[in-house]
């Protein structure tokens, strides 16, 4: 049995045989041969064409031949055969030129027209039209013979300048029938209205890839249809300031062709609401050089927006994604735009159109108008922005947090972690290995915990008794005998450097004096100590802090440090800021930080593989408000574990040591408005950070 649709087409034609012998019998009647008027054949292929197409055709042929055998056999059984087969003969005839032609009908592709705005490569267009070809191919049930055009000088001209290209349409389809128009954004659109009577009067046209403001006031006649798309464009905005609070400034990145300049004055009319939040800066007027060098010099907090350049303000096109590309290398903030094409070209992301599903939506209405349905029928609701995506490599890049992207976000291009790559290979070989040494892990962490315990209840006990006795001496003290060691050593090393120099012959008595002076000043400055680091362990309130110059503080520091870095065989090397660094403390104060700091290095050092030992202690300005000293030696380094703990009171990894200078050192710091932490070199040694606040000078 034929399927529904066969056998609706056999009945068509068997029903026409029908009359077929129903003028047969008339023709008996009046001599004549009955006549097939062309309209009656026509409309016979035209059914069968249009209810099945090749596959009709043989299927009316089959149906004919069926016809024309019944008609035969009731005239042999008349006894007239001879007539019968003259007529068999003719109607066979008939039917072979008849499906001859119903076969070339059916085999003609559909001639489409696709017109682009400016030109095939132009973004985001090239997208569009890359997804409307191979949609339409895919969907179509006839053979496509596809056409392209570009209005190229509609990159700089108005419509009325295109009398080359109608020209050469009109040419083009003379002789060939066009069954659909389709056009990739506006400028074509509009092109096509207007020059439609000119040279393809009754052609359907798909207005495609137009935003909603391109059609709004067109007079669609019964022949056009839109597949559009809406865009809100204050919703961009609003979508930058969420993933990027702190944005400041945004950067328009948008070319000069006409076109764009009417989305110019429309993306400044969906600006104009935040500008008492964000600064806008506008590249139409720029040419792309420019855009280049401006991109990189953006302001911080910036953010640039890509609304896709086709033609710069010299009136250079730039007709690839390279455009796209530089302004990524050169960028000096987060690049977004509109279109999922672009992601995985150097933009962010987020809510963007979806020129899979514009193609798909394209390609359904080119299909439904083709097969005969009329245009201004078919209404295509407009495609608005999809769900938001973003690219993990620009989200890693620009520092955005996943946890502020929109509700259903999704996050393309993410890079495996190990876990991700070879789970099911680890999860076998820690399974394995977990059942093997179960019972031998579960011994050793009881063994560890119990020794653990007996560990913390040992150390708590020695804390507390070592808190009592430091408590019975005074916290005071100890810290006299500790901040007096350094200058006590400087005193010591000089007096044996004079006696040196006294004894020896000739004595050097000028420099023995020299030594002296600082053998004097010193002792000065234990002086000064005292009373100093008594003002220091009193309220914060009270210590006198004053203008001083950080520089002359570290020099003095230097000064003090070189007989015992001479000594011990250690360079003392100072770098950073050369000019005056103002700062409100007390110099004696930051003189001990820098004592603390550099004597810990060189205590550190004495552990370290013999070689050059070296001190430095360099300055950097952070964000011209405040300075950071930094401390570093090429010694051994710091547990990684124990960073956080060197600052605390009476820790300590020295044999002999107190566990108090660093916890001074912060003290100091955090008086006068400052920060110190820990950090290890990658090349080796530790190094010691602290920031102070400068005082601003007033112009």
């Amino acid at each position: 049995m034929l399927p529904p649709r066969k056998e609706w087409i056999e009945r068509v034609c068997v029903l026409s045989l029908t009359a077929l012998a129903s003028s047969h019998a008339v023709t008996e009647k009046t001599g004549s041969w009955p006549s097939f008027s062309p309209s009656a054949v026509a409309l016979l292929r035209a059914r069968c064409q249009t209810a099945f197409g090749m596959a009709g055709a043989f299927v009316a042929s089959g149906a004919i031949l069926r016809g024309i055998i019944i008609i035969t056999s009731i005239d042999q059984a008349k006894g007239r055969f001879p007539w019968a087969m003259s007529w068999f003969f003719r109607a066979l005839l008939a039917t072979i030129v008849s499906l001859t032609a119903l076969e070339t009908a059916s085999a003609e592709p559909r001639r489409v027209l696709l017109l682009h705005s400016f030109g095939p490569q132009f973004v985001p267009w090239t997208y569009f039209s890359g997804q409307f070809r191979e949609a339409l191919i895919k969907q179509s049930p006839n053979g496509i013979d596809l056409y392209e055009a570009s209005l190229e000088s509609a990159r700089f001209a108005q419509l009325d300048e295109q009398g080359p290209l109608i020209g050469y349409l009109r040419s083009l389809f003379a002789e060939r029938k066009l069954d659909l128009i389709v056009t990739m954004g506006a400028p074509a659109a509009r092109f096509v209205q207007r020059y439609r009577p000119q040279f393809f009067p009754s052609t359907p046209l798909i207005m495609g890839a137009v935003e909603q403001r391109g059609i709004s006031g067109t007079a669609l006649t019964a022949n056009d249809t839109a597949v559009s798309v809406v865009l809100d464009l204050s919703k961009f905005i609003e979508h930058i300031l969420h993933v990027l609070p702190d944005t400041t400034h945004i950067a328009w990145a948008i070319g000069a062709s006409p076109l764009e300049r009417f989305w110019v004055e429309e993306l400044r009319r969906a600006s104009q609401p935040f500008t008492n939040r964000v600064t806008f800066e506008w590249f139409d007027e720029l040419s792309f050089e420019d855009m280049l060098r401006r991109i990189a010099k953006l302001p911080p907090h910036s953010a640039v927006f890509f609304g896709d350049i086709r033609v710069d303000a010299a009136g250079v096109p730039l007709d690839h994604e390279r455009a796209l590309a530089r302004l990524r290398e050169a960028t000096s903030a987060p690049i977004f735009s509109y279109v999922d094409s672009y992601l995985g070209q150097g933009i962010v992301g987020g809510p963007l159109l979806s020129t899979e599903e514009l193609g798909r939506r394209m390609a359904t209405v080119a299909v439904r108008i083709l097969s005969g349905e009329t245009p201004e029928n078919i209404k295509t609701p407009p495609l608005g922005l999809g769900a938001p995506v973003y690219d993990w490599r620009e989200l890693t890049d620009w520092k955005i947090s996943v946890a502020r992207l929109p509700p259903g976000s999704i996050v393309r291009f993410r890079e495996l972690t190990v876990w991700e790559r070879y789970r099911w290979a680890l999860i076998g070989g820690s399974t394995l290995l977990l059942l093997q040494g179960a019972m031998i892990t579960w011994l050793l962490l009881e063994r560890r915990s119990r020794r653990k315990a007996e560990v913390e209840s040992r150390r708590r006990s020695l804390e507390v008794m070592h808190l009592s006795r430091t408590a019975e001496a005074g916290a005071l003290s100890v810290s006299f005998a500790h901040e007096l060691s350094q200058p006590l050593t400087a005193i010591m090393l000089s007096a044996e450097e004079a006696g040196k120099l006294l004894g020896a012959e000739p004595p050097n008595v000028s420099r023995a004096k020299e030594i002296l002076d600082h053998i004097r000043q010193t002792d000065q400055h234990a002086t000064e100590i005292i009373s100093h680091v008594k003002k220091l362990l009193k309220r914060r309130s009270e210590v006198e802090a004053q203008e001083l110059d950080l520089n002359t503080a570290i020099a003095d520091a230097i000064q003090i440090l070189s007989p015992e870095a001479k000594k011990r065989d250690v360079t003392l090397l100072a770098m950073g800021i050369q000019e005056p660094l103002p700062v409100r403390a007390d110099s004696i104060h930051l003189q001990q930080v820098i004592l603390n700091l550099a004597r810990n290095g060189m205590d550190a050092m004495t552990k370290a593989d013999p070689g050059a030992h070296t001190i430095t202690i360099q300055t950097a300005l952070l964000a011209e408000s405040k300075v950071e000293v930094s401390v570093s030696d090429t010694g051994t380094g710091i547990p990684q574990h124990k960073l956080g703990q060197v600052f605390d009171t009476f820790y300590t990894t020295k044999e002999h040591g107190t566990g108090l200078g660093l916890s001074i050192a912060r003290t100091i710091v955090e008086t006068y408005g400052g920060k110190i932490w820990a950090e290890n070199r990658p090349v080796g040694g530790a190094v010691i950070r602290f920031t102070l606040p400068l005082i601003r000078q007033s112009a």
